[in-house]
């Protein structure tokens, strides 16, 4: 009789205490204005205790066994809030949530309106490719990694020299409008040898628009465009270097650096490098199966900080490259000849941008570019020589 009491005793007591090791946390989500927030996941980090608030913005999680938790307050288009409690037996928490841009607000794009805008904001379907894309598909030319996009394909038009150009939508080569932050750089004879020695190292982000952009770019915007926009020299990183090869025997080679050349003068500099000088004919048809190419590529761009805090920055490239293919025993010696069959072509190219926004209450902007164009090439005893500038210059106001 005794014993029994004492166990039952026992018993009472364990289920008093389980009783009181649980308890309830309760509370209420709102945005800043006040305005109750529904949907709102509410959980106890580290655990699967949670729950989700009502259209009253509240929210009511039971049986918790008691210690310390944190608890978060989370959705989407807000900030993640978070808070340290203890609980006994019953807390109450509220959260005031702050409003944020979504991811692809966050993003911003200027191919559709020649201006800086959200890409939820452009009139224009803009496609973005971030520097993480070119890492993970590392080639030695923007032309090539571009063989990774939707609905873009490089083409290569001549199988001895491997020259091409790019086809959007299925349109050819000249409809496809190649600009480098914002300028139609990439035009004309470039279409074919300007597309590569881009330095992938100073790369943000590639901006690709499918279908006509004629109404802002031209003609040459049919098909579509594909704009590079280059990292900014005030939060570019101080150094980078990529370099890969082959087992084909080529070398690629990227460097980017950031410099200051005062308090109100930043500079990036970018080199690219590609050599391939390993003649190569697998299909034993004679001719080599990829041409030989030795190509260094320099950048530099420029920002100025000014008074009025208005965009100044001016950039420019120099590319050189000494490319051939053809019969495996062709020479230097033997070209512009028809001993010996080869396609042998001399390139150099400089091109200069710039941005100034003009010091006045509105956004005022004056774009400008030149390139120069300087082509040596022999397709067999048959002489190419071609000399081509071209220069470009807008002037834009923005008014609300």
């Amino acid at each position: 009789m005794t014993t029994t009491l004492i166990l039952c005793l026992t018993t009472f007591c364990w289920l008093h205490v389980a009783a009181q090791q649980r308890g309830t946390i309760s509370g209420k989500v709102v945005s800043e204005a006040g305005a109750p927030l529904e949907f709102v996941n509410v959980g106890l980090e580290g655990t699967t205790l949670g729950s989700v608030t009502d259209k009253n913005g509240r929210f009511r999680i039971e049986k918790v066994p008691q210690g310390k938790y944190k608890v978060q307050a989370s959705m989407v288009g807000f900030k993640t809030e978070s808070k340290d409690i203890v609980l006994s037996a019953a807390v109450s928490i509220n959260f005031t949530m702050q409003e944020t841009t979504q991811a692809l607000d966050e993003v911003v794009v200027v191919s559709g309106t020649m201006k800086e805008v959200s890409k939820l904001e452009s009139p224009v379907p803009v496609e973005v490719y971030s520097k993480k894309f070119f890492k993970a598909n590392p080639t030695p030319s923007v032309f090539e990694s571009l063989q990774n996009v939707n609905g873009v394909r490089p083409q290569i038009n001549c199988n001895v020299c491997n020259t091409g150009d790019i086809h959007i939508n299925g349109l050819e080569g000249p409809y496809t409008m190649v600009l480098i932050d914002g300028m139609p750089i990439v035009s004309g004879l470039s279409t074919v040898y300007g597309l590569t020695g881009i330095p992938q190292s100073l790369i943000e982000r590639v901006e690709v628009v499918k279908g006509p952009a004629s109404t802002l770019y031209g003609s040459e915007a049919v098909g579509g465009l594909i704009n590079i926009i280059t990292k900014k020299p005030a939060t570019a990183p101080r150094f980078s270097a990529d370099v890969f090869g082959t087992t084909w025997g080529e070398v690629n080679t990227d460097l980017g650096l950031r410099y200051s050349l005062s308090e109100k003068t930043n500079g990036l500099l970018g080199v690219n490098y590609f050599n391939y000088q390993n003649p190569i004919d697998n299909n034993n048809d004679g001719f080599t199966d990829v041409t030989l190419q030795n190509r260094i590529s320099i950048f530099n761009k420029l920002d100025f900080n000014r008074k009025s805090n208005k965009t100044f920055s001016l950039a420019g490239r120099y590319v050189y490259e000494d490319r051939w293919g053809g019969e495996m025993d062709w020479d230097k010696q033997y070209r512009g000849g028809n001993e010996v069959y080869g396609e042998s072509i001399y390139t150099s190219r400089w091109e200069v941008l710039g941005t100034y926004q003009l010091p006045v209450s509105e956004i005022i902007n004056l774009q400008i570019s030149a390139n120069g164009h300087n082509q040596n090439s022999v397709y067999g005893d048959t002489k190419y020589l071609a000399d081509q500038y071209i220069g470009f210059g807008q002037l834009t106001w923005n008014k609300p």
